[in-house]
């Protein structure tokens, strides 16, 4: 299948359980709602399909590769929007990005990145300077340095005002429309379902509903 694919994927951390025989598919262009209540196994899903951790049981396929088995090749097509910004604090916005791009060998235009996030008027202004919405649309911007294929975002939404949203979901319409594949962490299923197909809700680590985003429930009240 082209697209990722989950089968039965499930983590522990010593005893416990986190993610339990998780199943999921999202074809490639099409975005997936993931939703459940703070410790209900999102991130730790994203994670696994970031291959950041490895799953002690399933199996997760990417474009039909082997994610874990194949990490170190395909992490140049993943990218994954994280709370932890892994931001310079002292470099500027382009700086960042120049850095990021020099280490992973990759070329991108630096200029475009930064208007494609509304950060183009921040010259040499340090990032320790940006307020708590500019420093996540650059994070944004960095997890873009690599033209990922595959993009999991964990609560993209969070510290952007209204502007700061609408710079954010510009890029998920640009990303599907170019054939990307989405997955997306949120408390706000009504914002979420906008750029998604279908949805996911995990409660303790089990898929509880699974359904068209259209009808996915708000779950702000599980924060």
């Amino acid at each position: 299948m082209s697209g990722l694919r989950a089968h039965e994927l499930s983590r522990r951390f010593g005893n416990r359980w986190v993610l339990v025989r998780v199943d999921l598919e999202v074809p490639a262009g099409e975005g997936l709602l993931l939703l459940g209540p703070n410790g209900s196994g999102k991130t730790t899903l994203l994670r696994c399909l970031a291959t950041a951790l490895k799953p002690h049981h399933g199996t997760a396929t990417f474009e039909g590769t082997d994610l874990w088995a194949a990490r170190h090749a395909l992490r140049d097509r993943i990218a994954l929007l994280s709370h932890a910004t892994r931001l310079y604090e002292d470099l500027s916005a382009a700086q960042n990005l120049s850095c990021w791009a020099a280490m992973g060998d990759y070329r991108p235009d630096v200029p475009a990145l930064l208007h494609r996030v509304g950060l183009d008027g921040t010259g040499s202004k340090p990032v320790r300077a940006f307020s708590a919405g500019m420093r996540r649309r650059l994070a944004l911007a960095l997890a873009l340095v690599k033209q990922p294929r595959l993009v999991l975002f964990d609560e993209p939404f969070s510290a952007l005002d209204p502007q700061g949203r609408e710079v954010v979901g510009g890029v998920l319409d640009e990303l599907r429309g170019q054939g990307a594949t989405l997955v997306l962490s949120t408390h706000h299923a009504s914002l979420g379902a906008r750029f998604c197909t279908r949805a996911v809700r995990l409660e303790a680590g089990r898929i509880a509903w699974t359904g068209p985003a259209a009808e996915a429930r708000d779950v702000v009240a599980d924060a």
